[in-house]
């Protein structure tokens, strides 16, 4: 008996790694598969490039709307729970946003949003709680995990829609198989989730109980989250890298393409940025957990990222512009990975981790979800790609400095 529970306990770390993988899977693709389809999208569905920015920012605003709300309902639903609910909605987003006409793209990329920010949220405060001393490596893991298909959705989206004929709307609409092999994995997380529910349910009543006794202080720690300023740094430098990032993924194919590339060299570019990102992501996750203040890091990260920008506005050959793409992608994986590592760096729990989480996650994508229609914006007001760049390459430099203020040895 002893023997089995001894597997038991071995096998449910290990599938939870499993769950986590997937999870994490499916946290990009279905936003990185529309990048190098936009020009499709648009053209098909006679929209402007402002309102086919709102493709890429639609999920950003349901990430900044609902983030605030992961926690409280993590807690009274289990964590468990609420990935599980998260996977299957983000399934039905899919196929709608794939169905037919405008009205179903954009309320179906709504839902999506709204599907990714649960585990956007609750990603860092499980890991905390689950592998409080192997917090790097499954950071690093579950941000390659996502990098590899967020890079696979992008390279893979012209030749499904175009070589296949699956057109823009079945090269999308793919990406449900892979959510839905997901809610399959998953399932058996959710058999202790009633034991987290139980938990849960006595936080509430100790809450309640705090209350009646007029007792202030979970909602004095609460609000201490929001008065902090690194709390504030690390939500500005979450909320302009993912701006860049977005940004990339929405415009960089249409900028290439504007510079003499076709649309497939321009979607596996985006891919080749992608992939950078992976080895990146993993090691500088590794790195941040193991020093105790992240300057040099943070330096590396946004200064590769300007001089990708630099690259692209100025150089346009073809050999010099992978070069630009890999920065690129090297910068990002160093922004991305600080950003997920200051979640659980700079907080002394999983409850805080959570908090700090859904604040950062909340105000961040609300600033990030600009970017894409502004950028857009700025390309019909000027029938070209050089401001936008120019604009970009002063967004890292406010991320640099923001980076720095949140890499100090602190806590909220």
């Amino acid at each position: 008996m002893n023997k089995v529970n001894n597997k038991s306990a071995k096998a449910a770390p290990v599938m939870l790694i499993i769950g986590i993988l997937f999870i994490a899977a499916n946290l990009r693709a279905p936003l990185t598969s529309v990048g190098p389809l936009v020009s499709l999208i648009r053209d098909n569905l006679h929209i402007s490039n402002t309102l086919a920015g709102t493709i890429t920012s639609l999920p950003l605003f349901a990430f900044a709307l609902f983030s605030p709300l992961i926690p409280r309902m993590a807690r009274k639903f289990g964590t468990e729970v609420c990935f599980f609910g998260s996977v299957i909605i983000l399934t039905l987003g899919i196929l709608l946003r794939s169905y037919a006409g405008s009205f179903s793209l954009f309320l179906g990329t709504a839902i999506i949003g709204l599907a990714i920010s649960a585990s956007n949220v609750l990603m860092p405060s499980l890991i905390k709680k689950e592998f409080p001393n192997q917090v790097g490596v499954m950071t690093g893991l579950y941000s390659v995990s996502m990098s590899i298909f967020a890079a696979l959705a992008s390279g893979i989206s012209i030749p499904l829609a175009v070589n296949s004929g699956l057109g823009w709307a079945g090269a999308l609409k793919i990406w449900a198989v892979l959510s839905f092999i997901s809610i399959i994995i998953w399932i058996p997380q959710l058999r202790k989730n009633s034991k987290m529910a139980v938990d849960n349910m006595a936080a509430d009543t100790l809450e309640e109980v705090n209350k009646t006794n007029n007792i202030d202080e979970p909602t004095m720690k609460e609000v201490s989250i929001w008065k902090s300023s690194l709390a504030w740094q690390v939500t500005i430098y979450m909320g302009l890298q993912s701006m860049i990032f977005y940004c990339i993924v929405t415009w960089l194919p249409s900028i290439l393409i504007q510079q003499g590339m076709t649309s497939s060299q321009a979607g596996w570019m985006l891919s080749i940025m992608q992939l950078a990102l992976i080895p990146t992501i993993f090691f500088c996750s590794i790195l941040a957990g193991h020093t105790s203040s992240q300057h040099s890091l943070v330096m590396v990260g946004s200064l590769c990222i300007i001089i990708g920008f630099l690259g692209l506005l100025l150089v346009h050959s073809f050999k010099s512009t992978i070069l630009w793409i890999i920065l690129l992608g090297i910068g990002g994986g160093f922004t991305f990975s600080l950003s997920m590592m200051f979640f659980n760096l700079r907080t002394n729990n999983a409850n805080e981790a959570a908090r700090l989480s859904g604040m950062t996650q909340s105000i961040g994508y609300l600033l990030a979800a600009f970017g894409p229609m502004f950028f857009g914006y700025l390309h019909d007001a000027t029938n070209n790609w050089t401001m936008p760049l120019i604009t970009l390459i002063g967004v890292s430099s406010v991320c640099l400095l923001s980076g720095l203020g949140a890499s100090r040895n602190l806590s909220v």
